[in-house]
C-alpha cells in the first residue's frame, strides 16, 4: 500500500521566511478551471512558467494549456501513467514533446514546476528546460525539442489560456495550486522563484512580486476570495469557471495540511470510497457484511506524538464512523484496509452512538446525524482520544486533563503494532457515508473561525488548549 508519511513532506517543513497564504482547490467533478484570452505577447519564443501544485489524483490531469485548436496548442499535464508531459503543436506538426521518466504519485507533496523556454537558443536542449523543486529534469522517455525560433503556443498572442482543463479531452486538474506565475519575454532560472533551504536542503518559495512579468505575464496568488482569478501584478485577470470563494485554501507549499489519501486501498468486496474536494470529502458505497471491509479513508499525515485536532461534518448517512487508525495494522489480518474499529490500535465513534476499538464496543455515547460536527482530539502524549458532537464532549470528556484522561478512551502505544496514527472516516455498516473532513482548511463553508494556538485552521468549535491542526508547520514544532 502507499506510504503514509510523517511530517517530512518537502518545502512545507522548511523554515520559509516567505509564507504563501493561499492556494486554489480544483475539483474535477465540478469542472473547476481558470481561463482568459491573452493580449499581444512581448515574445512568441521566450518565457517562463512557475507554479506549485499538490495532487489529489495521479492520472490525466491538465495543469496549463494554451490554444483551443488541436493543430495549434501547448499543454502541460500529468499523463495516464503519472508522468509529466509537455507538448506543443504548430500547424498540426509536433514541435515539443517532453515526457518525464519520473512519475508524480505523491499526494502528500507540494511540487514546484518551472518551465523555462527560449527557442532562439542554438542548442536544442537549452530551448526548453524543465525544473522540479529547483533541479533540472534530464531523464525523459520522449525528448523532442522545438526547432530554433519556433513560436510555441505558450506565448502566442490573442489565444485562450486555461488552467486546470484540456479543451479537447477534459483532463481536469484535481488538487491544489499556488504561486502561479508566467513571465512573458524572459527565460528565467528556478532561482527567480525559489531557493534551497540552508539547513534542510529543501526547495522553498521566495517572494516573486518584484519580477518583471511582461505584457502577457501574470502572478496568481489566490489571496482575493472574491476574485480568485486576480492577477496580483495588475494584468488581465482569469475568469473563474465553477470556482467560488470556498475553493480558496490555506493548504499551501509553505504549510501543507493533511487530506485523505485517495491511493489507500479502499475497494474490498463491495466497499469503496469516492474522494472529492481536494481529498477532504468522501462518499462511501458498501455491500459486504464484514467488519474488516467497511470502507474507510485515512489521512496523508500521521503522528506518533503531540496533540492533534480535527472535525468532521456529517452529510447524508446510512452509517458513519470517525476516529483514528494505526498504519502498522494495515494488512496484518490479510486484508489491505481493515476497519479501524475492529483492528488493533484503531478507535472510532459511530453515528449509532458506539465507541469501538480493538474488537470491543461501548454504547450509549450519543448518536449523531446529518449536519452534525464531530470533533476528534487525539492526545498521543498520554495515549487518549476524545470526541465531541457540536462542541459537547461525549462521556463528559476533557481533552486538557492530560494523564488523568477525564472521559477519554485509551489508545494503544504506537509500538503496538507499530506505525503512525492517522485520522480516519468512513462507513460503519451497510449504509453509505458522506463525510467532509476539516483538518484546518475545510472545503465547505465554515463560519466558526476557531483556530489552534498557532493561529492555524478554521474550525467550528474551540480547539482544546495544547491541541493543533494536522499541518506541517505544527508537525515541525510538536510532532
Amino acid at each position: 500500500m502507499p506510504l503514509i508519511l510523517p511530517g517530512n513532506v518537502g518545502s512545507a517543513t522548511a523554515a520559509t521566511g516567505f509564507d504563501v497564504a493561499n492556494s486554489l482547490r480544483f475539483n474535477d467533478g465540478s469542472t473547476d478551471n481558470l481561463s482568459r484570452t491573452k493580449g499581444t505577447s512581448d515574445s512568441t519564443t521566450k518565457g517562463t512558467y512557475s507554479f506549485w501544485f499538490k495532487l489529489s489524483k495521479t492520472t490525466g490531469l491538465t495543469l496549463i494549456e494554451n490554444g483551443t485548436a488541436s493543430a495549434d496548442r501547448a499543454i502541460v499535464y500529468i499523463a495516464s501513467d503519472s508522468t509529466l508531459k509537455i507538448f506543443s503543436k504548430i500547424g498540426n506538426s509536433t514541435k515539443l514533446d517532453l515526457n518525464t521518466n519520473r512519475v508524480f504519485r505523491d499526494l502528500n507533496a507540494w511540487y514546484n514546476l518551472v518551465l523555462a523556454i527560449d527557442t532562439t537558443q542554438g542548442t536544442a536542449s537549452n530551448r526548453v528546460k524543465l525544473y522540479i523543486n529547483g533541479t533540472q529534469e534530464t531523464s525523459f522517455g520522449t525528448e523532442t525539442y522545438p526547432d530554433q525560433d519556433d513560436a510555441l503556443r505558450f506565448f502566442t498572442s490573442s489565444e485562450i489560456e486555461e488552467i486546470g482543463i484540456d479543451f479537447e479531452n477534459g483532463g481536469l486538474f484535481d488538487g491544489y495550486m499556488c504561486e502561479v506565475v508566467k513571465v512573458d519575454g524572459s527565460q528565467l532560472a528556478p532561482t527567480s522563484f525559489g531557493e534551497f533551504d540552508e539547513d534542510s536542503g529543501i526547495w522553498k518559495p521566495i517572494d516573486v512580486s518584484g519580477l518583471t512579468f511582461g505584457t502577457n505575464g501574470y502572478y496568481l496568488d489566490f489571496e482575493d476570495s472574491a476574485n480568485l482569478g486576480n492577477d496580483a501584478n495588475g494584468g488581465t485577470d482569469f475568469t473563474e469557471n465553477n470556482l467560488t470563494a470556498i475553493d480558496q485554501s490555506t493548504d499551501t507549499c509553505t504549510n501543507n495540511f493533511a487530506t485523505f489519501n485517495s491511493l489507500t486501498p479502499s475497494l474490498q468486496s463491495g466497499g469503496v470510497v469516492a474522494y472529492s474536494e481536494g481529498n477532504t470529502k468522501i462518499v462511501t458505497a458498501y455491500s459486504n457484511a464484514n467488519y474488516l471491509r467497511y470502507p474507510q479513508a485515512y489521512t496523508t499525515l500521521g503522528v506518533t506524538s503531540g496533540k492533534w485536532y480535527a472535525e468532521f461534518k456529517i452529510g447524508a448517512i446510512g452509517s458513519a464512523s470517525v476516529g483514528i487508525a494505526n498504519t502498522g495494522q494495515f494488512g496484518s489480518d490479510g486484508s489491505t484496509n481493515p476497519y479501524a474499529g475492529y483492528a488493533a490500535s484503531g478507535a472510532v465513534y459511530t453515528n449509532g452512538g458506539e465507541y469501538r476499538a480493538d474488537d470491543g464496543s461501548v454504547g450509549s455515547q450519543g448518536t449523531y446525524t446529518e449536519d452534525d460536527i464531530i470533533g476528534c482530539a487525539l492526545d498521543m502524549d498520554n495515549l487518549k482520544i476524545y470526541w465531541h458532537k457540536n462542541g459537547t464532549y461525549i462521556n463528559s470528556g476533557d481533552p486538557t486533563s492530560g494523564a488523568t484522561g477525564t472521559g477519554a478512551r485509551a489508545v494503544l502505544a504506537p509500538t503496538t503494532p507499530g506505525g503512525f496514527y492517522v485520522f480516519t472516516a468512513g462507513a460503519d455498516n451497510t449504509g453509505i457515508a458522506t463525510i467532509e473532513a476539516n483538518f484546518g482548511s475545510p472545503s465547505y463553508s465554515e463560519s466558526g473561525g476557531e483556530t489552534d494556538g498557532n493561529g492555524f485552521g478554521n474550525f467550528n468549535q474551540s480547539v482544546p488548549s495544547g491541541y493543533f491542526a494536522l499541518c506541517t508547520k505544527n508537525l515541525a514544532e510538536y510532532g
